[in-house]
C-alpha cells in the first residue's frame, strides 16, 4: 500500500514538485557558503517529500543549542512559508475524498519544514 501511495504522491500528489523546489533551495543554499546547513535540511526535505509514506521524522539525539538557533534563523527566512505551504495544500487536498491521504501527507511535512534541522528522517518498520 505504501508503494502505491508514494507513487499517485510523486504524480498526482506534488511530490515532484515540491522535490524540485527544495532541491533548487538546496542549490542556491549549497553556492552560499554560509547557508550550507540549510542546504542540507532542502535536501533532506526533497528527498522526504519525493516519498513520504512509510517514512517519518524523529528528533536527531545529540544535537546541541547550534541547531537551535540556526531553526530560530530558519523558521524566520523560510520555515513560515514552507509551513504555510504545505498546510494550504494540505486542506485544499482534503476536500476531496480521494486526495484525503495526499492531505496528511502535507500535514506530516508541516513540522519538519518549519523546524528540520536536529531531525532525521527514518523509514517505518
Amino acid at each position: 500500500m505504501r508503494l502505491i501511495l508514494n507513487v499517485l504522491w510523486f504524480i498526482f500528489g506534488s511530490g515532484f514538485v515540491l522535490a524540485i523546489g527544495y532541491g533548487f533551495a538546496a542549490l542556491i543554499c549549497f553556492l552560499l557558503v554560509v547557508t550550507i546547513p540549510f542546504g542540507v535540511a532542502s535536501a533532506r526535505l526533497a528527498l522526504y517529500s519525493l516519498w513520504p509514506f512509510g517514512r517519518t521524522v524523529v528528533p536527531k539525539p545529540g544535537v546541541g543549542i547550534g541547531s537551535g538557533a540556526a531553526n530560530i534563523l530558519w523558521v524566520v527566512l523560510f520555515g513560515w512559508w514552507l509551513a504555510l505551504t504545505h498546510i494550504v495544500a494540505g486542506v485544499a487536498q482534503c476536500v476531496t475524498i480521494i486526495g484525503i491521504p495526499f492531505g496528511i501527507a502535507n500535514f506530516k511535512l508541516v513540522p519538519v519544514a518549519f523546524w528540520p534541522l536536529g531531525r532525521e528522517i527514518q523509514d517505518l518498520p
